[in-house]
């Protein structure tokens, strides 16, 4: 099986993996519908809002891995082969392609009429596995782009920028090292393939931004939701000391 061939295959396995939703599915074991809730995106701001901040943060992790995992099988099946015959790795061109389609997967499922959440930690999870199979140098751009994100989420309550600003950097950093490692190439074939993985990498941004495009209007109208960070955890604290006060009730009553 051609290397090409092998690419497709896990691009399909990338949109079906990242058609599960799991907001959808968590929501639904508390017998609620997070499409009826708040903004009513099936993601992970609008979970923390809605169920709290530990549900949201649940739904964020398994959401990053629905990017990382196809994007580190592309990597591992790929990873020793090569392009038609040229210097650029398979495993380059194929864990962007993936990951692309891991995120259209996640934006548009086809179980949900093409209605689904709005790719962010998807597309987190995408670029932490593009940038750490390169070395822990390119992981710092990443790690420092989501503690920017959350401080800047924090301090604003402006979750939708706070989420571009997750993912921009590394997508800037991905091509910054694709163009030190081959925009000087002789060969056209692997010329080719260098330009198309960058497009591939703006494709990515490019469709999370677009399904963030109503948040984008509510911000330049001063109409966008507020996303209090310290809100969720002072809810979440309440929540365990009333659930401890309610433990400490039902102690007393049975003694």
């Amino acid at each position: 099986m051609s290397n090409i061939s092998i690419i497709i295959l896990i691009a399909i396995f990338s949109y079906l993996f990242g058609n599960i939703n799991w907001a959808v599915i968590i929501s639904r074991s508390k017998k609620l519908d997070i499409k009826k809730m708040g903004s009513g995106n099936p993601g992970t701001l609008n979970m923390s809002r809605n169920l709290g901040l530990k549900f949201g943060l649940l739904t964020f992790f398994l959401d990053v891995l629905k990017g990382a995992i196809p994007t580190l099988v592309a990597y591992f099946i790929l990873k020793n082969r090569v392009l038609y015959n040229t210097e650029f790795p398979a495993f380059e061109f194929a864990i962007y392609l993936c990951g692309l389609f891991a995120v259209l997967g996640h934006i548009y499922p086809f179980w949900m009429k093409f209605k689904g959440g709005k790719g962010i930690a998807t597309t987190i999870g995408v670029f932490i596995i593009c940038e750490s199979v390169h070395g822990w140098q390119w992981s710092i751009i990443i790690i420092m782009s989501l503690v920017a994100a959350v401080m800047f989420m924090y301090w604003t309550e402006f979750g939708a920028m706070g989420s571009f600003i997750a993912i921009t950097p590394s997508a800037v950093t991905g091509s910054i090292r694709l163009y030190l490692a081959f925009a000087e190439t002789q060969n056209n074939i692997c010329l080719a393939f260098y330009i198309i993985t960058n497009m591939i990498i703006l494709l990515i941004c490019f469709f999370t931004w677009f399904a963030h495009r109503k948040n984008i209007e509510r911000m330049l109208a001063g109409e966008e939701h507020p996303t209090s960070i310290k809100e969720m955890v002072i809810k979440m604290k309440a929540k365990k000391l009333k659930k401890l006060q309610e433990e400490k009730e039902n102690d007393l009553q049975n003694k």
